[in-house]
């Protein structure tokens, strides 16, 4: 796999827009799918933070998707947004045509369906 920089991970995920992806999210005990159609990326940096679990800074995949549940059915994203806690330590990653981001709490896997 490939190591990225933020800025790097930036560039080529900005060329995304516009397409399918599939986000995993293996958080803890807790695994999530996520499906949308990706309209645009923001970030945001938190310098008001009241504890721990909120992150210093957050990925923005914006756009309409739907998350998968353990009973085979689709729910509609409760926000048409999905957010990806990010940390100074995050671990940025690519290889054939998929994102990996490992942080303390967890990883996320972003790939073009």
């Amino acid at each position: 796999m490939n190591d990225l920089t933020i800025e790097e991970f930036n560039q080529r995920l900005q060329q995304w827009q516009g397409e399918n992806i599939r986000i995993q999210k293996h958080e803890l005990r807790d695994e999530d799918t996520i499906t949308m159609n990706l309209d645009h990326i923001s970030y945001e940096t938190h310098t008001r933070r009241l504890d721990d679990y909120t992150p210093m800074h957050a990925l923005y995949l914006h756009g309409q998707g739907q998350t998968e549940t353990d009973a085979q059915s689709a729910q509609p994203l409760p926000s048409a947004y999905y957010e990806i806690p990010l940390e100074d330590s995050t671990r940025y990653q690519y290889l054939n045509d998929r994102f990996t981001l490992e942080t303390a709490r967890g990883t996320y896997t972003i790939e073009k369906e």
